[in-house]
């Protein structure tokens, strides 16, 4: 998308466009079934897989070490990508593309950076309200679970 702008030093005008943001979530399973949400501090509130946006020269793997480290306190261990959320409307502040990542991680989860709690859940006591698109991500992910061999 194109937005036209002027040059704030030679008031000339130009176009410049407007991507997407790119950012990752992380499915974070540890020992007994369970899987790790974070309540926010921040608007949107409410729980959310924990996660966040990549930093310029970071690879989406890296950031989904880092933003799980931030937001849980928990090292963990990438098992793969999971699926790719792109609908413009899963952020209500501005449109995102998502990179799921299901890892792995032992140890309790406590929340930090823009994490209030960090806590372990089960699938059939899950939180509410699920901020984003993390309720169909999470039911795209106990399908894909339950239809693993």
């Amino acid at each position: 998308m194109k937005v036209k702008k002027l040059c704030p030093y030679c008031s000339r005008e130009f176009e410049e466009y407007k991507s997407p943001q790119v950012t990752v979530d992380i499915i974070i399973e540890v020992a007994g079934g369970g899987i790790v949400l974070i309540k926010r501090k921040n608007p949107p509130l409410g729980w959310a897989l924990p996660g966040g946006f990549v930093d310029y020269g970071e690879t989406l793997e890296n950031a989904a070490g880092r933003e799980a480290k931030e937001e849980t306190g928990l090292d963990i261990v990438l098992k793969g990508q999971f699926h790719s959320y792109s609908d413009p409307a899963r952020d209500p502040r501005f449109h995102t593309i998502s990179t799921v990542f299901i890892a792995e991680a032992r140890g309790k989860p406590v929340g930090g950076d823009d994490a209030a709690v960090a806590r372990v859940f089960i699938r059939d006591s899950l939180p509410q309200p699920l901020v984003f698109d993390h309720k169909k991500i999470l039911q795209d992910y106990f399908v894909s679970r339950d239809n693993k061999p």
